[in-house]
């Protein structure tokens, strides 16, 4: 089954379906209720009230929680196609004119989805992917007030991100603790799906700390957390970035996906834990960015093959598989081995990755922790400091001229946007550890780097001149180089095209603009 993001595209018909008959699970035996086959007997109002008593819960929740809810559409403006010209009779000085033809020209397009007040000064949060590569964000409120927002900062590695609209007094949700939830526990989502505003559903929680591969690739980026809650209330698109509130009126989690082959509601959706979305939301706040502790591993949950060899009675805990950056690494200085089993961290029991990471993530820079780990049958235990992910990891603020983040950086100088290039992106293309460069993932139009070929999925690997030959992997690299060049100077970069029919490469060299 396909997993996606629960997004709608602005003014997305709704499929003119009916559904024959609706059935409500819950917890309340209906043939105490007198509903059982050949009964006809009515139920007592003894037995009717616990069935109504929900029912004004979900009510109660509902009418507390919806006015802090929010309607969020995100524009996008025209961005040119990238049309390959080479080998084509094309004159010197009409590329242009030949690109306006290009079939994968995109147009201005417009998303929905979801979001819900945090502060009363109008700090929201919402899913990453519905503000992503907005050029405009407007916010619509229950009571039909509509506010341009800016967006604060926003980390594709958790699908977070955090908008701000002007004001004061906004109604506010409250937030609560998803970790004291459990499986089985009636649930709200509340959103937009499928242009229906402000719409509530019910289910329980399905099941929580689910983090499937299926899940992790959803996010980009080595140091993606995969941790979320499952629940079988309706998520369809445009309920991205909703709240999931439980029945004390708490919200527990953001809505964000779902697995669908169609990609609408067919039983399961997932949401963020509203504690790791905090922590995410309390640094973009704080520091204009997300400061992530990491341990400095890779990590995999364990196999029963993995439990047998490092002399566990159960089948849980978390395999070291590696060490990353190698020899600069905190928990490989601390003496963690590739093959150890993490069985706990602080005392606290650790059975599978997304427990990790949860704990992990609850944690700053800097800060030590203490991790207990089978080695081939031996317990051992370490302590080990933790480091702060590399910066193209995490998102700053969008108020700078150039913007760096993990999903891209779009610069003025040269007009593309691009991202490091992932380990399942070089494994896909059979890229060689040299080439694990930038990749292209956006041209604009009218730019310096406009016309010069440059393609979606183009890896820039080294820069050329001026200055000595250079590897490039990182986008603060390839920022601090373009910093150094006044307009007017040219930089050449030496880029690898990838392509189901191979690989080539080439030197592209561009004049920067202002």
């Amino acid at each position: 089954m396909a997993l996606t993001f629960a997004r709608a595209r602005f003014g997305a018909a709704v499929a003119g379906a009916f559904l024959g008959g609706l059935v409500v699970a819950s917890s309340f035996d209906l043939t105490r209720l007198g509903y059982a086959q050949g009964q006809t007997t009515k139920p007592t109002s003894q037995e009717v009230k616990p069935v109504a008593d929900v029912s004004n819960a979900f009510v109660s929740i509902a009418e507390h929680v919806t006015p802090a809810v929010v309607s969020i559409e995100a524009t996008r403006e025209g961005r040119a196609g990238t049309l390959r010209l080479r080998g084509r009779n094309v004159p010197p000085g009409m590329e242009d004119f030949f690109q306006q033809f290009d079939p994968r020209r995109q147009g201005p397009s417009e998303a929905s989805g979801s979001g819900f007040i945090v502060s009363k000064d109008g700090y929201i949060l919402t899913n990453n992917h519905v503000v992503e590569d907005a050029d405009r964000v407007t916010v619509t409120l229950t009571d039909h007030r509509v506010f341009k927002a800016k967006v604060v900062g926003r980390d594709p590695t958790t699908d977070v991100a955090v908008i701000k609209i002007d004001g004061g007094s906004f109604p506010t949700v409250s937030i609560g603790d998803e970790s004291n939830a459990r499986i089985g526990e009636w649930v709200l989502a509340i959103g937009n799906p499928l242009g229906l505003d402000f719409t509530v559903t019910a289910g329980i929680i399905s099941a929580k700390g689910r983090g499937s591969r299926e899940l992790r690739n959803l996010l980009p980026g080595q140091y993606a957390i995969s941790d979320f809650i499952q629940t079988d209330a309706a998520i369809n698109p445009g309920n991205s970035g909703g709240p999931l509130v439980n029945i004390r009126g708490e919200v527990i989690g953001i809505n964000g996906a779902i697995a669908s082959p169609t990609g609408f509601y067919t039983g399961y959706g997932f949401a963020i834990p509203i504690t790791l979305a905090k922590n995410v939301m309390d640094d973009i706040i704080r520091y204009g960015k997300v400061r992530r502790p990491v341990l400095g591993i890779a990590i995999d949950d364990v196999t029963p093959e993995d439990a047998q060899v490092a002399g566990l009675k159960t089948i849980a805990g978390v395999k070291v598989g590696g060490f990353n950056p190698p020899d600069e690494s905190p928990a490989q200085k601390a003496g963690l081995e590739a093959g150890d089993v993490i069985v706990s961290v602080d005392g606290k029991p650790v059975d599978r990755v997304s427990t990790l990471q949860r704990i992990v993530r609850t944690h700053e820079p800097g800060e030590t922790l203490g991790l207990d780990v089978m080695r081939y049958g031996a317990r051992k235990s370490f302590k080990v400091k933790l480091m702060e992910a590399p910066a193209d990891e995490t998102v700053a603020s969008r108020d700078t001229d150039a913007i760096v983040s993990p999903s891209g950086m779009v610069t003025g100088k040269l007009g593309i946007t691009v991202e490091p290039v992932s380990p399942a992106f070089a494994r896909e293309n059979n890229l060689a550890t040299e080439q694990r460069g930038l990749r292209v993932t956006d041209v604009e139009h009218g730019s310096p780097a406009y016309g010069k070929l440059f393609e979606n999925s183009d890896v820039i690997t080294e820069i050329m001149f001026p200055g000595p030959k250079r590897a490039v992997h990182s986008v603060s690299e390839l920022q601090s180089a373009l910093d150094r060049l006044k307009t007017g100077d040219v930089i050449s970069l030496y880029v690898v095209s990838v392509s189901p029919q191979g690989q080539n490469t080439r030197v592209v060299n561009v004049r920067v603009g202002g």
